[in-house]
């Protein structure tokens, strides 16, 4: 998606500057969120694709950027072929944490591929494990329940999204999953994996299960390894300026893998979400392109679990002071996030249409109290 939103951002200044996108996807440009959401919901499949084609650009599919030379101002893939490159954008995202077991039995969840892989099973197959409560696992978990599949949602905590919703919100998160009949293994890891015939054995500290696939949203790694290796300042990630410049000049990068300063929060930070990647990927296209406007934006984020969703802002842990500014106690409200008399984050639950708001709030020095935030936003 950042590749992508770069593109569009160099065509609105440049319109016949070459551009060539090196992709290790086999498929074109799309965008990721439907494929945990609204696909399972019934939208098409076309909707997601994002005609990066009709950009006059060269799009090189099924191919991994292996060496990156700053020096000569060239990249290789690893089938040997050598490409030069003016100004060069690293939108190389991010890959699953995977487990030491289980092999491609598993779907790691994150590619329109793993998205047809899932599908298929769903197709022949009844019950399902999703291995962690995260964003991902939690809106797999909710997409196939959706689908009328017996889900088994294996998690370490103690409750859904127990590090980012105060206690009391996570607990009714996961008592709406059991009512809508996900069965929940809390406390568990997941310790091995095997084939049994038609089946795979889940391997479970005490016991193991049987299911029909078994998908793993357990967080990403950035793909910084490329950068690093060229010799850029990576930190967790490559560090970037607020013009979204790596450590050599003509060398950008942007989307997960760009760990970026933001003003509003006053500390550096890597986000891995779409309004990120499009956002910082148009800007990255404009800076490359010529022109030269800072990235301070603040990033949103949203998921959706059945009927309920959300959208958020800022920094969403549940080990800050919370205040929670409920219309209907766990349906419609806002959680506010503090720390140092300062708002660091709004999770507005079920409430549409103040994420600008809310980053206008974020930036505010202060001091807040809880009770100066009730009603602040609706």
């Amino acid at each position: 998606m950042a590749a992508d939103a770069a593109v569009q951002g160099i065509r609105s200044v440049d319109p016949i500057g070459e551009i060539g996108v090196i992709s290790a996807e086999r498929n074109p440009p799309y965008n990721r969120p439907p494929l945990s959401k609204g696909l399972w919901k019934g939208e098409p499949v076309d909707t997601i694709w994002r005609k990066t084609n009709e950009q006059n650009v060269t799009v090189h599919l099924g191919c991994t950027a292996s060496l990156l030379d700053p020096g000569q101002k060239r990249v290789a893939d690893t089938d040997g072929n050598s490409y030069s490159w003016e100004k060069l954008l690293l939108a190389t995202g991010g890959s699953p944490r995977r487990f030491s077991f289980g092999g491609d039995e598993v779907i790691y969840f994150r590619t329109f591929v793993d998205y047809q892989q899932l599908r298929a099973l769903t197709e022949k197959g009844q019950r399902f494990a999703v291995i962690g409560a995260g964003f991902i696992g939690s809106e797999i978990a909710a997409a196939l329940a959706i689908s009328r599949k017996e889900v088994v949602l294996i998690f370490p905590g103690q409750s859904i999204g127990e590090h980012i919703y105060p206690r009391a919100l996570s607990q009714f998160v996961t008592d709406f999953y059991r009512q809508k009949g996900v069965e929940l293994l809390a406390g568990e890891k997941v310790s091995g994996l095997e084939r049994r015939g038609t089946q795979l054995a889940v391997k479970l500290s005490q016991r193991e299960i049987l299911v029909d696939g078994a998908v793993a949203g357990v967080g990403i790694e950035p793909n910084d390894k490329l950068g690093q290796a060229a010799g850029l300042k990576v930190e967790n990630g490559i560090v970037v300026d607020e013009f979204l410049r790596t450590s050599h000049p003509d060398i950008y990068a942007a989307g997960d893998v760009a760990r970026f300063f933001n003003p509003a929060l006053g500390k550096t930070i890597r986000v891995e979400h779409e309004d990120n990647a499009n956002t910082m990927g148009k800007l990255a296209g404009l800076n490359i392109a010529g022109k030269s406007e800072p990235y301070h934006h603040l990033p949103f984020f949203y998921s959706d679990m059945f009927e309920l969703g959300y959208e958020a802002v800022g920094e969403l842990d549940s080990r800050l002071e919370t205040f929670a500014d409920w219309k209907h106690l766990n349906k419609e409200g806002v959680i506010y996030y503090l720390h140092d008399g300062r708002v660091r984050g709004v999770l507005l639950w079920n409430v549409w249409g103040q994420v600008e708001a809310a980053r206008k709030l974020i930036a505010e020095p202060g001091p807040f109290r809880a009770k100066d935030l009730e009603g602040r936003l609706k």
